[in-house]
């Protein structure tokens, strides 16, 4: 499949980019995708929610009252938890919310989800995209000149760029991403998709191992 390559002002340069079609224009797997951003998603969590036990509570550890003759309940601790301020039952613990996804089905969901915005014709690809120093108005024109104002926008670029990444990151709708460590979430969470220089081949090299 061949996409016409664009400028930074958004007109055809005359050249273009074939994208290979066992990453881009693949049988999508919807259940990969599902899988693969449950697993980016669940792996966004810090699981440091935590309660206090009976052990852990502040308190004195003595007897409240003896064990027989007063006609109540036997109560051997105040950090009892049925005592207001005392210890939790079943409170929630540390834990990791990691989901194992194998990495082969993690690289079947990445390109199920880049097939689908090929077909919703959502991927563009600009010659280059270097800012030798941060600018967002420059950044905003760029998007402005794509007609890609208002949407969701996933820039991926072949290799590092802080200029570009500090450009962009006060533009709400845009991310910018190295395209080696594009993931499915931000692809499917995207409305387009656009390749800086060669990042489309960096992506492919990727998906195809």
């Amino acid at each position: 499949m061949k996409l016409e390559v664009l400028n930074i002002q958004g007109q055809k340069t005359g050249k273009t980019v074939t994208l290979d079609e066992s990453v881009f224009a693949i049988e999508p797997n919807d259940h990969a995708i599902y899988l693969d951003v449950k697993r980016y998603l669940a792996a966004q969590r810090t699981g440091t929610h935590k309660t206090k036990h009976r052990g852990e509570v502040s308190g004195s550890t003595r007897k409240l009252h003896k064990q027989k003759g007063t006609g109540g309940s036997r109560k051997g601790s105040i950090k009892n938890p049925l005592f207001r301020q005392g210890g939790s039952t079943f409170g929630p613990r540390p834990r990791s919310y990691d989901i194992k996804v194998n990495k082969s089905t993690q690289r079947l969901a990445r390109a199920s989800a880049l097939t689908y915005k090929v077909k919703e014709n959502s991927i563009f690809v600009v010659d280059a995209l270097n800012f030798d120093k941060p600018s967002t108005k420059e950044f905003v024109n760029v998007i402005s000149n794509l007609k890609l104002a208002d949407k969701k926008t996933l820039v991926l670029i072949p290799e590092r760029n802080d200029g570009l990444y500090l450009s962009s990151r006060n533009v709400q709708g845009a991310r910018v991403q190295i395209a080696n460590l594009v993931n499915t979430y931000d692809i499917m969470n995207s409305n387009n998709v656009v390749f800086v220089g060669n990042a489309h081949e960096v992506v492919t090299e990727i998906l195809k191992k």
